[in-house]
């Protein structure tokens, strides 16, 4: 999946160090963004074949980000991971019924990324 390009999508610097570290070792492209409103700006920019996408940010957070990318025409097929620690079923709920592809929680296993990764990207 080598060439691949990703939009990892989440405020917190710490958290993105720790999901391209993981993302790094597949030599993945990496694109970044802060917040919702600068993921859907990237999202145009960079046409990336996948999205992981945080849910509390400031701004726009990762639900409605990902309504947005799910209905917008260039970008509607594009897979979202949603990664976040908003771990109760009802946000796994209120992330797949606003388009998410897969919804993982945080703390999360490198493997469990990576593979949800490798899914999504087919």
């Amino acid at each position: 999946m080598a060439g691949k390009k990703i939009l990892v999508v989440d405020d917190s610097p710490t958290e993105l160090k720790i999901i391209l570290a993981s993302l790094q070792t597949k030599n993945y492209d990496i694109v970044t963004a802060n917040d919702g409103e600068e993921a859907l700006k990237q999202a145009h920019a960079e046409s990336p074949d996948l999205i992981i996408l945080d849910v509390v940010m400031p701004k726009m957070d990762g639900f409605q980000a990902c309504r947005k990318l799910k209905t917008t025409d260039n970008l509607k097929d594009i897979p979202v991971i949603m990664l976040t620690s908003k771990n109760q079923k009802t946000d796994e709920f209120w992330g797949k019924k606003q388009g998410a592809d897969e919804y993982l929680t945080k703390p999360f296993d490198e493997q469990d990324l990576l593979d949800a990764v490798a899914r999504n990207l087919g």
